[in-house]
C-alpha cells in the first residue's frame, strides 16, 4: 500500500507565474499525462515500510522458547486466603499472583491444557481442564481474595489427583501462586507432587488480633472480662493503640509496645446491662487490615438449670451447686421425658426415658451410643487432653479407679481420658446433643478428692450450657458456615452483610436448621428470621495467616521440601522491543521529512 502511494502522480494545482526559469525540474514532472510515476529512490519510502513491517511483525507477537518444558496439563493453585491481602505487594499479594498466573496463560501452547484452582478457606474449580486462553483468563479475573484462613491441603489433593495418571513424560506441572503461610504438608512427602512454588510477598510487617473471648467476670458477676491476643510478626518493636467498644461504643483505650516476634495477651472488665457485640480494633496501619479488628457477641449469664439424678451422691452435688448461676433439682430416678432444665445429669441411674438434651451420663450406657461395652477392674490412667475445654485446669495425676466400664471411641466422640485397655471418659455430639460420658462410679475413685473434679464440673458444666454453646455458635471464623437450628418452620430469612448489602434466603418447609456459607467477609452479620434478629461476627483470629512473612520453601514432610522458583512464564515474547524499535523508526522518519522540508 505504500508503494502504491509513491507510485500516483500528485495531482497538481495550476497557478499563474511570470516565469518559469527557476521551475524546470517541476515542469517537467507536470508534462506527464501518465497516472502512474516511476518508482525513485526515497528515504521516506524506505522508513515508512521498515516502520509498516515492524508494526506488523509486533502484533503478531513472536516469541522465544526458554528452557521451561512443555506441560501436557499444568494446574494453577491461586492462594485466596487472607494474608494474600497484605500490600507489601502493589497493589496486593493476590493481585500480584493473579498477574503472574496470567503470564503463564499467555504462555500457554495450543496442545496444552490448563486448570485454575481457588485455594482459599475452601477448594473451588475456577475452570476445568482447558486450552482456551479466553476461558483461563476470565476464570482468573473472576477469582477473589477472602478474610478466611489458608486450607493449602483440599487444594493440592485435588491437584494430586488429576495429575496422578498422567505419564509424567509429558511433564504435568502444579503452579502455585502464594506467600507459603501454609500447615504442614506432610502427607505429600512420598507422591512425588509435581509442584512449583511461585512465592508472592516481600516484607512481614503486620499486628495482629489472634484471639478473643468474653466471660463473666468472676470477681464481680456485674462486669463481663474481655481477652485478646496481640501477635508481632514484624521484625521490629510495634507500638499500637488496643481500643475496646461495645455496641461501636469506646469504652478504653489501652497503648500497647509489642518485642518482635511476640504475642501480647489484654484482658479488659467492662461492665454490660444487655446483650452486645463487643469489638476490639487496633489504630496502627500495616501491611494486613484484616485482622486488625475482630467482634464478638456477648450475652449475659443466665441461671443454668440443671436436673442432677442420682441415689445420693453428696460430693457430685456439692461439686454443681459450687458452679455460679447454676439451679440444682435432685432427684433420684428418671421415668418421665425431661422438661424445662438445660441438662441432665445422671449418676450411676439407668433411665427408664432418656433425655434429649445434653447429658453427663455417669456408670450408666446408652446402648445406642456405643458398641462392646466391658468391665476393666482398676485401669490405669495414662493420658488425657489437656487441651480439650472440658479438661482445661485438670489433671488427673494419682486419680485411682477400682473399676471402669470401657467401650471403643465412636465416631461422633472423642477420647478424653484413656487407659491402656480403652477410653475411661468420652465427649462428642451426637445429633445436636451434646454427652459427656465417664466410665467409672466417681465414689468408687479418688477422683473426687482431688482439686481437679470440681474444676472438671465446672467446665462441664459450660460445655453442656446450650446457652454456651449457641455463644460459642455466634462467633465464626472467616470461610466456615453459620449454622442455626430452627425450632419451628419458616419459608424465608435475610442476611445483612458487614458492607450493608442484604441477601435472601429460601428455606425448605422441612429443614430443621439454617446453613449460611457466605461467610468470606469479616465483620457483624445480622439474620432476620420472621421476628427474630440474630447477630454474629465473622473474624480471622488465626495466628499462623497473620504471621504474612513469605517461606522461600515449603515443607513437604521431614525430608522434602519445595523452593520458591524464580521462573516467570515459559515463553518469551518480544513484541514490545520491536514495538520499541518501530517507534524509533517513526521518529526518524518525522525528522528525515521535516529536514528535507526545510
Amino acid at each position: 500500500v505504500v508503494i502504491v502511494f509513491y507510485l500516483l502522480k500528485r495531482k497538481r494545482v495550476v497557478k499563474l507565474v511570470s516565469s518559469t526559469l527557476l521551475w524546470q525540474k517541476f515542469l517537467a514532472e507536470t508534462q506527464a499525462s501518465a497516472p502512474f510515476q516511476k518508482l525513485r529512490k526515497n528515504w521516506l519510502l524506505i522508513l515508512q515500510i521498515i516502520l509498516l513491517t515492524l508494526a506488523v511483525l509486533a502484533l503478531s507477537r513472536p516469541y522465544f522458547s526458554t528452557k521451561a518444558k512443555p506441560a501436557q496439563r499444568r494446574l494453577v493453585i491461586l492462594d485466596a486466603s487472607a494474608s494474600m491481602q497484605a500490600t507489601d505487594e502493589s497493589p496486593s499479594r493476590f493481585e500480584k499472583a493473579r498477574a503472574e498466573a496470567l503470564k503463564w496463560v499467555d504462555s500457554l501452547k495450543d496442545t496444552d491444557e490448563m486448570v485454575i484452582v481457588l485455594a482459599g478457606p475452601t477448594t473451588e474449580v475456577k475452570q476445568s481442564a482447558t486450552s482456551e486462553k479466553a476461558a483461563l483468563r476470565r476464570a482468573l479475573q473472576g477469582c477473589v481474595c477472602s478474610d478466611g484462613p489458608t486450607r493449602l491441603l483440599p487444594a493440592l489433593r485435588m491437584a494430586e489427583s488429576l495429575v496422578r495418571d498422567l505419564d509424567p513424560k509429558t511433564g504435568p506441572e502444579v503452579h502455585l501462586f502464594s506467600d507459603g503461610a501454609v500447615p504442614e504438608l506432610n502427607e505429600f512427602e512420598n507422591k512425588a507432587l509435581p509442584l512449583i512454588y511461585h512465592r508472592v510477598g516481600k516484607s512481614a510487617n503486620n499486628l495482629g488480633i489472634t484471639a478473643l473471648d468474653v466471660r463473666a467476670n468472676p470477681e464481680d458477676a456485674r462486669e463481663r472480662a474481655i481477652y485478646a491476643s496481640v501477635a508481632n510478626s514484624s521484625p521490629d518493636s510495634q507500638q499500637t493503640d488496643l481500643e475496646l467498644l461495645l455496641d461501636d461504643r469506646l469504652l478504653e483505650t489501652r497503648p500497647l509496645t509489642i518485642p518482635a516476634g511476640e504475642t501480647s495477651p489484654q484482658v479488659f472488665r467492662a461492665k454490660q446491662s444487655r446483650d452486645g457485640v463487643v469489638t476490639v480494633r487496633l489504630t496502627t496501619r500495616d501491611d494486613l487490615a484484616v485482622d486488625n479488628q475482630a467482634s464478638i457477641v456477648s450475652l449475659l449469664p443466665k441461671p443454668v438449670k440443671v436436673l442432677l439424678v442420682s441415689r445420693g451422691n453428696r460430693l457430685l452435688e456439692k461439686a454443681l451447686r459450687s458452679v455460679a448461676n447454676v439451679e440444682l433439682a435432685a432427684i433420684t430416678d428418671l421415668t418421665d421425658p425431661v422438661v424445662g432444665f438445660d441438662f441432665v445429669v445422671l449418676d450411676d441411674v439407668t433411665p427408664l426415658v432418656w433425655p434429649k438434651g445434653n447429658v453427663l451420663a455417669i456408670h450408666v450406657v446408652n446402648t445406642n451410643w456405643f458398641e462392646g461395652v466391658r468391665r476393666v477392674e482398676a485401669p490405669p490412667i495414662v493420658d488425657w487432653k489437656s487441651a480439650h475445654p472440658l479438661l482445661r485446669y485438670t489433671g488427673f495425676d494419682n486419680v485411682q479407679v477400682v473399676e471402669s466400664l470401657t467401650s471403643r471411641t465412636p465416631s461422633w466422640a472423642v477420647s478424653l481420658v484413656e487407659s491402656p485397655q480403652a477410653s475411661l471418659i468420652l465427649a462428642g455430639e451426637l445429633g445436636r446433643q451434646r454427652i459427656i460420658w465417664i466410665g467409672f462410679d466417681i465414689l468408687e475413685s479418688n477422683w473426687p478428692l482431688r482439686v481437679s473434679f470440681p474444676i472438671f464440673i465446672a467446665n462441664a458444666v459450660e460445655w453442656l450450657d446450650p446457652a454456651n454453646a449457641r455463644s460459642s455458635q455466634l462467633l465464626v471464623k472467616a470461610g466456615d458456615p453459620f449454622r442455626l437450628p430452627l425450632l419451628e418452620p419458616a419459608p424465608s430469612a435475610q442476611v445483612t452483610l458487614p458492607g450493608g448489602t442484604t441477601k435472601s434466603l429460601t428455606l425448605d418447609s422441612s429443614a430443621n436448621e439454617l446453613v449460611f456459607g457466605d461467610t468470606y467477609k469479616s465483620g457483624v452479620y445480622r439474620l432476620r428470621l420472621g421476628t427474630n434478629e440474630t447477630v454474629f461476627c465473622v473474624n480471622l483470629l488465626d495466628a499462623a495467616e497473620s504471621n504474612i512473612k513469605p517461606r522461600d520453601e515449603l515443607q513437604l514432610g521431614k525430608y522434602t521440601k519445595v523452593s520458591a522458583t524464580t521462573t516467570k512464564r515459559a515463553n518469551m515474547e518480544v513484541w514490545r522491543t520491536i514495538a520499541a524499535l518501530g517507534l524509533l523508526v517513526l521518529l526518524a522518519e518525522w525528522w528525515y521529512y521535516h529536514r528535507r522540508t526545510v
